[in-house]
């Protein structure tokens, strides 16, 4: 566990909910024009990067660096050099870029803050529904200020399981494991932002979440969200986790071994 004093963690939980309101304002001005925007294909055709993006990503490390200069910051765009510092900051400035350029209201400012190799602060902003989740080490987790805690479903056909992929990982694992959930009578979702669906499971309304591989500015708010909302995770940082991504499973502590165990021995946690 990290050693980080509760003041520290305490002026980093406030500012980081500050970061997360404005970056997500930023980005509902631009979402708010989308048809003028440039956007760009990564590697995927189906990963796209906006003007937006990088502007708000800009807009939050000025932020971070002003008032905590000796932080690291790494963003989805720009990365950034993480060596030596005692606080990483981890930003995707829009997870869901796709939804975010198509006009759904699937998207979301997501951070979260690594001290010492331990996820310590996640916060997911969803500027269209004014709700941010927050959730820092030993204070629960929330949305703004009402408490949220992990569904208390017990088995998989008692609501809707969050699922996500990407076309970097291999397609039969996530298949394997859909037709295993349909077949104990389950149900899933995938919006197109996997932060936002972290968080939608760390408040209740999805009994879970699993995606082969996250990104940690993605991965890391929903694993200090459901951490907080009394649920199970995987150990995500494990295998040099802040750099290479990791898989991610949310639940409570009764399904979490269920969806675990559905999972094909080709993809461990």
């Amino acid at each position: 566990m990290s050693s980080a004093s509760l003041t520290e963690l305490d002026a980093r939980y406030h500012f980081a909910r500050d970061v997360a309101t404005a970056a997500a304002s930023r980005a509902f001005s631009w979402y708010q024009q989308r048809q003028q925007l440039v956007v760009e294909h990564k590697k995927d055709p189906q990963d796209v990067v906006s003007e937006a993006d990088r502007n708000v990503e800009q807009l939050i490390k000025y932020m971070i660096t002003e008032r905590f200069p000796d932080d690291a910051v790494l963003g989805e765009e720009s990365g950034g050099d993480t060596q030596g510092a005692r606080f990483v900051w981890v930003v995707d400035p829009i997870d869901g870029t796709s939804s975010f350029i198509n006009g759904l209201h699937n998207w979301c400012v997501s951070l979260a803050i690594v001290c010492e190799d331990e996820a310590v602060i996640g916060v997911v902003c969803d500027p269209n529904h004014h709700e941010l989740f927050h959730a820092c080490r030993g204070k629960g987790a929330w949305v703004n200020d009402k408490r949220i805690q992990a569904h208390s479903a017990q088995q998989l056909n008692q609501g809707v399981l969050g699922i996500s992929s990407s076309n970097s990982q291999p397609a039969e694992p996530l298949t394997s494991f859909i037709s295993a959930l349909l077949h104990q009578g389950g149900m899933f979702i995938r919006t197109g932002s996997g932060a936002l669906m972290s968080a939608w499971a760390a408040a209740g309304r999805l009994i879970g979440y699993y995606e082969a591989h996250m990104n940690p500015w993605d991965g890391l708010p929903g694993i200090v969200l459901m951490r907080e909302a009394g649920g199970v995770t995987n150990d995500y940082l494990h295998n040099d986790g802040l750099k290479n991504g990791n898989p991610v499973l949310l639940a409570n502590a009764t399904l979490y071994p269920q969806l675990k165990a559905m999972l094909p021995a080709s993809f461990p946690l």
